[in-house]
């Protein structure tokens, strides 16, 4: 079965443009407005994707793209992880995760980290596709930076110039970042589905 059309799990304006420019050629449905939120209580980012997946294919009866994405900082044991989105409490804005993150890092001088995302397609047939994308980096000491979201404008990957993703284009982010990475992954699998 050729995929030629899925649906976003996402509501995220700038996840849904990410997604879009690296997944051309193929018909991208917005998440339909009247779906309500989807728990995400997998302890994993893939199962967090697939839960996403699974949810919006089975309301729509369509073919469905979830994406999970988390932040892993070497010197808070791999913390924010699964919970990055949620990281500063429950209903945390991007601002008070960032915040959030700079305080607990702020004595810190090992400032490794890793981002990592995985992408998953859910398919009415029953099948899944399944990718990750990765990019390491370090968490810089201020934000800098307006481009972007979530902790964008704190990330500084190791294969840039020094610039946190706050302070790229979208097409130099995605060049290099993890969701941009795990996309593409997704895009070649896609290619040899049938």
């Amino acid at each position: 079965m050729k995929i030629t059309e899925l649906v976003l799990a996402t509501a995220n304006e700038h996840k849904a443009r990410e997604i879009k420019q690296v997944l051309m050629g193929i018909n991208i449905l917005p998440r339909p407005s009247e779906l309500g939120e989807i728990d995400e209580i997998g302890d994993s980012l893939e199962e967090n994707a697939l839960l996403k997946a699974d949810a919006v294919k089975d309301y729509t009866k369509k073919a469905a793209l979830a994406d999970d994405t988390g932040l892993e900082i070497d010197a808070l044991g791999g913390k924010p992880g699964v919970h990055s989105a949620r990281f500063a409490h429950c209903l945390a804005s991007d601002a008070e995760n960032v915040a959030h993150v700079l305080k607990l890092m702020e004595n810190q001088s090992n400032r490794q980290a890793k981002f990592v995302t995985v992408i998953a397609l859910s398919i009415p047939d029953g099948d899944h596709i399944i990718a990750k994308g990765e990019v390491r980096g370090e968490i810089a000491f201020e934000e800098t930076g307006s481009n972007g979201f979530g902790y964008d404008s704190i990330f500084i990957p190791i294969e840039g110039d020094g610039r946190t993703f706050g302070e790229m284009s979208s097409d130099e982010k995605n060049s290099i970042s993890h969701r941009g990475r795990a996309l593409r992954a997704f895009f070649d699998q896609l290619k040899d589905f049938d």
